[in-house]
């Protein structure tokens, strides 16, 4: 059974950092993309990062150069840093993942996580 655990969340204000956490079970971690959606109110969800088996990086324009997503295999752990956070990143934060980096880019993914709150205050 896949199992995706996120934390980190919490409010910050702006322009601080939080680091978000995706405990992965039930996967061969290491032989999975991962990724980060996000879905503030009232809005659809969007993808926000992704990563491959193989350490490629994907990220939507409104937050490269300002978050970083990375892998630990050992840990069986992805992680989204999140820097320089602005009132407009506040959303519930979802990990997800799937063999193909392609199918969380497109956002097809069978797998997701519970999600954590993340709020940014102005």
């Amino acid at each position: 059974q896949v199992q995706l655990v996120e934390s980190g969340g919490g409010l910050v204000q702006a322009g601080g950092s939080l680091r978000l956490s995706c405990a992965a079970s039930g996967i061969i971690f290491s032989g999975n993309a991962m990724g980060w959606f996000r879905q503030a109110p009232g809005k659809q969800r969007e993808l926000v990062a992704g990563i491959s088996s193989a350490d490629s990086t994907y990220y939507s324009t409104s937050v490269k150069g300002r978050f970083t997503i990375s892998r630990d295999n050992a840990k069986k752990t992805v992680y989204l840093q999140m820097d320089s956070l602005k009132p407009e990143d506040t959303a519930v934060y979802y990990c997800t993942t799937d063999q193909s980096l392609r199918r969380i880019i497109a956002g097809t993914s069978n797998y997701w996580g519970q999600g954590t709150r993340v709020t940014v205050s102005s």
